[in-house]
């Protein structure tokens, strides 16, 4: 038979064992993080950089987080669903990646007041939701200024998906940057009405080419507008991804999207509860907006120029939205000596000089 003090001391035992397995099992609890995918991931295009981002931010916080995404996500009732479900499961904060995403996600959000949430490229947030986006316009600039010097048609082909702000942004600061250096510069733009969508992109490319376009870019999420660009013996200036692969020949550089380090400080926020709803916007200083993959048939003067604009750029002294601009029916935009305040930027709903045709409504 035990003393009394042995059962004193046993059960003293079993609460030190139980309160070293809460411990435990507090410090193995990581923070569940989800992501919602417009597009597959593949190995380029704008759904593989956040991925990249993702993976990146894991190996910043190896063992404080586990993540989980689900790719190829339609906009729209099912994108709720998936938003829902991943919170219902346990997910506590959760990125969700395309502009269409936005009234879901502040639906789910609104669900789950206890739940983190952040949506890429909106404008509408809660206590529990924020934004977060790249200044994809800076890099658009510089990529302008490579077109620019390249184009021996003085002709631009740019492929669009959907006639948002940030999208006709990017088109008019690569219109912007290609005139800074050829005044004669115009630019045709088809419109997709689709992210991702190979076969129209690809129809897209052959058509601006068709039409006189000896430099295609694109704001869609697939390779097909560089792929087509090869085949067809012209140049590409690629989005989201270095696509250099797929245009050896084409490919003149690429404006590349980083987000490793957005989804490492979002992610360590709410770990050390410091997380609060703002609305980042990083660019070419924060290093979230590159040039990468700079073709050798770029003239050593031109890569000199870009690299030199883009320092500007970083340093402040540089706006690529920098007066006079004026719209395509020389109304001045921004006055000389101005530059483009982020309200405004925003809110962009006009074509800048050159650039050809009308916006869709």
């Amino acid at each position: 038979m035990k003393s009394m003090t042995q059962h004193v001391v046993a059960g003293l035992v079993c609460l030190a064992c139980l309160a070293a397995f809460s411990l435990s099992a507090v410090a193995g609890d990581k923070l569940k993080v989800g992501f919602v995918y417009v597009s597959p991931v593949g190995d380029a295009g704008w759904t593989y950089q956040h991925d990249q981002g993702r993976q990146i931010m894991e190996k910043n916080l190896a063992g404080q987080v586990e993540t989980k995404f689900i790719e190829s996500v339609p906009e729209g009732a099912e994108a709720e669903r998936v938003i829902r479900d991943l919170a219902k499961s346990g997910y506590d904060l959760i990125f969700t990646t395309s502009f269409g995403y936005m009234n879901p996600t502040l639906k789910v959000a609104k669900m789950f007041p206890g739940k983190y949430f952040e949506h890429s490229t909106g404008y509408k947030t809660a206590k529990n939701l924020g934004t977060y986006m790249c200044r994809y316009y800076e890099g658009r600039y510089l990529a302008g200024i490579v077109a620019g010097k390249m184009t021996k048609s003085n002709t631009l082909g740019y492929v669009a998906a959907f006639p948002i702000p940030e999208v006709i942004r990017g088109i008019n600061a690569y219109t912007l940057g290609a005139k800074s250096v050829n005044p004669d510069i115009k630019v045709k733009v088809i419109w997709v009405n689709s992210w991702f969508d190979p076969g129209k992109e690809r129809e897209a490319a052959e058509a601006l080419i068709t039409q006189g376009a000896d430099v295609i870019t694109h704001h869609t999420d697939s390779t097909a507008p560089v792929l087509t660009a090869e085949e067809k013996g012209v140049y590409a200036i690629a989005y989201h991804s270095d696509m250099s692969k797929y245009g050896p020949k084409a490919q003149l550089t690429a404006v590349t999207h980083n987000y490793g380090d957005i989804y490492t400080k979002i992610a360590k926020s709410v770990l050390d509860k410091s997380w609060k709803s703002e609305a980042i916007w990083n660019g070419i200083k924060e290093g979230a907006i590159k040039l990468e993959g700079m073709n050798a048939a770029v003239p050593g003067d031109v890569v000199a120029l870009v690299e030199k604009t883009r320092k500007g750029i970083a340093e402040g002294s540089i706006h690529p939205f920098q007066g006079p601009v004026k719209d395509q029916s020389g109304k001045v935009v921004v006055a000389a000596g101005k530059s483009m305040s982020d309200k405004e930027l925003l809110g962009m709903n006009y074509y800048v000089e050159g650039v050809q045709g009308n916006i869709p409504k």
